[in-house]
């Protein structure tokens, strides 16, 4: 009868430490719910990227890079629903932006854009590392978009410098001048024969 007792007892006992750990673990589950819930909802928040051209000027002059064209359409479509089409765009965005060093135009193709689209390239890849973390940074995300549009407003800017520079007419005879100068700087150096000096004998007679 103890025996019975006891087995009933430790039965019940084994239930309710079952119950107890399902209800923890759903708990948990609950909680890294909610937290996964706030991190989408911080980022599809941020999820802002400029993709519209500050400038007409340098819109018509990009209209044949197809490079700049395909990585503006891929910021420009904002993933939904999950934290995973996220993270599938941020990869796409940042294959995207590598390519914008293929085919720069001839007219931007300047240390100046040069070193902007790496900055903008070093901050996508920084992105792309940060969402694909276990544990989602979200507000280094979204600091990281902030930061991303800055870099597109710099290297737009600095475009739209290029054109205005290149609409300004140059002054009578400069271009001859510039002509002139990279012509001569085509010229290679050349040294002057050496006339050798003759060494003058002090016991020739003198001629008179």
């Amino acid at each position: 009868m103890k025996y019975r007792i006891a087995l009933f007892l430790l039965l019940i006992f084994g239930l309710q430490s079952c119950q107890n750990e399902n209800e923890k673990r759903l708990a948990e589950n609950a909680k890294e719910a909610k937290k996964k819930e706030k991190i989408f909802t911080n980022i599809n928040k941020g999820w802002t990227f400029i993709d519209e051209p500050i400038n007409e000027i340098s819109e018509s002059q990009l209209n044949s890079w197809t490079e700049w064209r395909d990585f503006i359409k891929e910021i420009g479509d904002k993933p939904r629903k999950t934290i995973g089409a996220f993270q599938k765009k941020s990869a796409a965005i940042s294959k995207k932006a590598i390519a914008l060093n293929n085919n720069i135009p001839e007219q931007f193709n300047q240390p100046q854009i040069k070193s902007r689209i790496s900055i903008l390239i070093t901050k996508i890849k920084m992105l792309d590392l940060f969402i694909h973390l276990n544990t989602i940074p979200d507000d280094k995300v979204v600091f990281l978009v902030q930061e991303i549009n800055k870099e597109l407003i710099s290297l737009e800017r600095q475009m739209d410098k290029i054109v205005e520079k290149a609409k300004i007419p140059k002054e009578q005879g400069e271009e001859d001048f510039l002509r002139m100068l990279d012509t001569t700087r085509a010229i290679p150096n050349s040294t002057a024969p050496q006339v050798p000096l003759q060494r003058t004998d002090q016991n020739a007679p003198k001629v008179e």
